[in-house]
């Protein structure tokens, strides 16, 4: 299958936040329906790129995975489609999450990185659901607690924080910055 792009963006052998970044000076560039396609090494850029393009209102198509080079692609859609970048109201810092656990408060920990992320190190106790699998796993997630929802930046779990707000969870709050940051214990599965 071949994508004809307007526009090819390499940001091969950058981590998170770098291909998005270089995406959004990228984009600006695009007529509205016009495609970039962005080659990335980054495993977690897949989700990182579905949920900023979710964000913004630019349109996800997809992604083909060549060898070891992601080709992500988005299509740039005209102003009136844009949405302005939302953020959830509801933000709580990694020494608050870490008094928390700490105290043993009845807290839910929703990490939203992809697995291979999540084994090599998560908070003990905090639940993997990868923000592209989110919507078709709520029933997973107790409503009843106070839900902090973490990645690796705050970037994919600003936008899982939004989406279980919509869905009507009461208490979510996105912790930022994230595990990049995280200087508690961990666990790992590998």
């Amino acid at each position: 299958m071949t994508i004809k792009a307007n526009e090819i963006l390499d940001a091969k052998g950058l981590a998170c936040p770098m291909p998005i970044v270089r995406t959004k000076k990228a984009i600006t560039h695009l007529k509205p329906g016009q495609v970039i396609e962005i080659q990335a090494t980054d495993k977690g850029s897949t989700a990182d790129m579905k949920a900023w393009a979710e964000s913004t209102g630019h349109q996800y198509l997809g992604t083909i995975e060549d060898n070891d080079v992601l080709k992500h692609y988005v299509r740039k859609v005209s102003d009136a489609e844009t949405n302005e970048e939302t953020k959830h109201k509801e933000i709580t810092d990694l020494k608050e999450l870490r008094n928390k656990i700490e105290k043993e408060e009845s807290i839910s920990i929703l990490d939203v990185r992809e697995p291979a992320e999540f084994v090599f190190g998560h908070i003990p106790g905090a639940v993997n659901i990868p923000l592209g699998e989110l919507e078709e796993r709520f029933e997973e997630i107790d409503k009843d607690k106070e839900i902090h929802v973490i990645c690796r930046t705050g970037n994919r779990s600003d936008l899982a924080a939004q989406k279980l707000t919509e869905q009507g969870y009461k208490s979510v709050k996105n912790v930022v910055p994230g595990m990049s940051k995280w200087d508690g214990p961990t666990n790992s599965n590998n």
